[in-house]
């Protein structure tokens, strides 16, 4: 887990620091039912003040990512990958995509140019 997050004016901190965890959720970082960081300890590594940490932590129990155990943390949610993985393809396909789109219409950047380009990325 790297220590360095470089906040963005653009979102509230909370909110980037709920996206980050969710990162590491994904990135395999934490399994279903597995215990994340303390708020004290992920507050101490991001270098942030605990209350900041503790309503990202309180956005991701409403979104259903991780759950509270009284006096023992928060751990993963069964299905928490899935659950990020499926907002962020919707948010992708609904909001990045066609602006992606718009911008190689825009640039002239053909399918096939594009293609050649995606192909050799994945080499």
């Amino acid at each position: 887990m790297d220590k360095y997050i470089n906040f963005s004016a653009e979102k509230p901190i909370y909110m980037q620091i709920a996206e980050r965890l969710c990162d590491e959720i994904v990135s395999g970082c934490y399994a279903d039912d597995e215990h994340t960081p303390s708020v004290r300890e992920y507050s101490v590594l991001l270098e942030v003040n605990v209350n900041t940490t503790v309503k990202a932590y309180e956005q991701l129990v409403q979104s259903g990512i991780v759950y509270q155990k009284r006096g023992m943390g928060y751990f993963v949610t069964k299905g928490a990958r899935e659950q990020i993985l499926k907002v962020r393809r919707k948010d992708f396909l609904e909001h990045q995509m066609p602006e992606f789109i718009s911008r190689m219409r825009q640039l002239g950047v053909g399918v096939e140019e594009f293609n050649k380009c995606y192909n050799e990325t994945q080499k």
